[in-house]
């Protein structure tokens, strides 16, 4: 973002990638940056006294003893440490955002899905216009997530919140948003995604006036690359495609509410200045984003259908390798080319419970009824798959080469079974008929055919 555009009392650095840009390139780097010259010291983390007057400040997203590789921590220059960031926390609204363990209702199980959520008529903030579809696990024990949707119409204005329960994975749907962190500035629109680690203070502005999109509340171990397996040291996300912001500071007296949220709770307080205040930083624990967009898929180029495990952008690990606390899935454009192969995703019953959303365009198994904006649940071993529209062309279409265009769905996955909220079980967007769209497959069976 380019400086002068900010205003006056906030100030960026070039990025170590580029002169004149906003971010730095590169996943699980360690990063240093500075907004004045100086700043950061050099050769050490805490000197006995910091330029300019600045305070140090140690953010650990991990425990101090993790192993190197997994190990999270990041130093902050700051104008005033974060303990002037606090003072007598009072309770706080806590509307419809929803954390595990939450049992509010008993739903039967059945496949879910819902249409897109309208906008409230009243001006409502990013923070204010967070509702949880569904939760799993325990966030206290710091295992499962929470899916949530956020609908927001005003800009956060002299309010910062951050998150103790987990780490935020940010998708918008519709409208540009901005996340003024105390690590620098994040503008992000649909199709990219963005990282909010657990700690970290943030407001978000609305840069079109609106905006809609989905959140996974990652209770557990933080998102990283998958592995690639056989498929080696390319393709999938590329580490390089994702960018840290610079260092960016607010130096302003204005009275700030603080909003935290710690064990489900919601807490708020009142600062006299902006706690968005850190001049410089380094380390390797900081907001991020992906452009989706850049994501190079693999797929079959012979026969048969992969797991869609190929199209793992970022997982959460769990103390059991390949079982994963949260796995973050995309289904983007792309090419089918499969012989004699049905390429839709199959029927299937799963372990892990699929939470989809669409950010654009159309999804190939479910044409009608899933539209952007809108969401499904599949919780552990429901049964499901293409709609019978969807069989009938896959099955009996030409099997030319095809590619999936202007389309963009995505699928928060987890081990655990997911639990639905009384806000999400009454929503009127809640579609009761949605397991008619398999109604329509009859019973083919012949056993003098073919």
């Amino acid at each position: 973002m380019a400086q002068d555009n900010q205003p006056e009392f906030m100030r960026q650095t070039p990025s170590a990638t580029g002169a004149g840009t906003g971010y730095m390139s590169g996943f699980g780097n360690s990063f240093e940056t500075e907004a004045l010259a100086g700043a950061l010291p050099v050769g050490r983390n805490s000197p006995q006294k910091c330029k300019f007057g600045l305070y140090a400040e140690q953010l650990s997203g991990s425990p101090f003893t993790a192993p190197r590789a997994s190990n999270e921590r990041s130093w902050l220059y700051r104008i005033r440490p974060s303990v002037k960031h606090t003072g007598i926390f009072r309770a706080a609204r806590q509307g419809l955002w929803r954390t595990a363990p939450c049992v509010e209702i008993e739903v039967p199980i059945a496949q879910m899905r819902w249409s897109p959520t309208p906008y409230p008529s009243e001006p409502t903030s990013f923070i204010e216009g967070v509702y949880t579809m569904t939760t799993c696990g325990d966030a206290t024990t710091q295992s499962g997530m929470a899916a949530h949707i956020y609908v927001a119409t005003r800009s956060m204005t002299d309010e910062v919140f951050w998150n103790a329960d987990g780490e935020m994975l940010i998708l918008p749907q519709e409208g540009r948003v901005r996340f003024v962190t105390e690590f620098g500035i994040i503008d992000a629109e649909p199709a990219e995604l963005v990282v909010i680690p657990r700690g970290v203070k943030f407001r978000v502005e609305l840069l079109d006036g609106r905006a809609r999109g989905y959140i996974s509340e990652n209770y557990g171990g933080a998102f990283t690359l998958p592995e690639r397996g056989p498929i080696g040291a390319n393709c999938l996300a590329n580490a390089r495609d994702f960018l840290t912001p610079v260092a960016a500071f607010e130096d302003n007296d204005n009275p700030t509410r603080l909003l935290v949220k710690w064990c489900g709770g919601f807490w708020q307080t009142e600062l006299p200045a902006s706690p968005l205040d850190v001049v410089a930083w380094h380390g390797n624990y900081a907001p991020y984003k992906y452009d989706m967009r850049r994501y190079s898929p693999v797929g079959a180029i012979g026969f048969d259908h992969p797991y869609p495990s190929i199209f793992s952008v970022l997982s959460a690990p769990s103390e059991t390798p390949g079982s994963n606390n949260v796995d973050f899935v995309i289904f983007p454009e792309r090419w089918l080319v499969a012989e004699d192969t049905f390429r839709p995703p199959w029927y299937h019953r799963n372990i892990m419970s699929e939470f989809m959303g669409l950010i654009y365009g159309q999804y190939d198994a479910k044409p009608q009824g899933f539209t952007p904006g809108g969401m499904s649940l599949h919780n552990c071993m429901l049964p499901h798959g293409p709609d019978a529209d969807a069989f009938e062309k896959a099955s009996n279409g030409e099997l030319k080469p095809h590619k999936l265009t202007n389309t963009l769905a995505f699928m928060f996955e987890t081990r655990y079974p997911q639990r639905v909220t009384k806000y999400a079980a009454e929503l009127p967007t809640l579609q009761p008929e949605y397991a008619d769209c398999w109604q329509g497959l009859e019973k083919r069976f012949n056993p003098n055919g073919v």
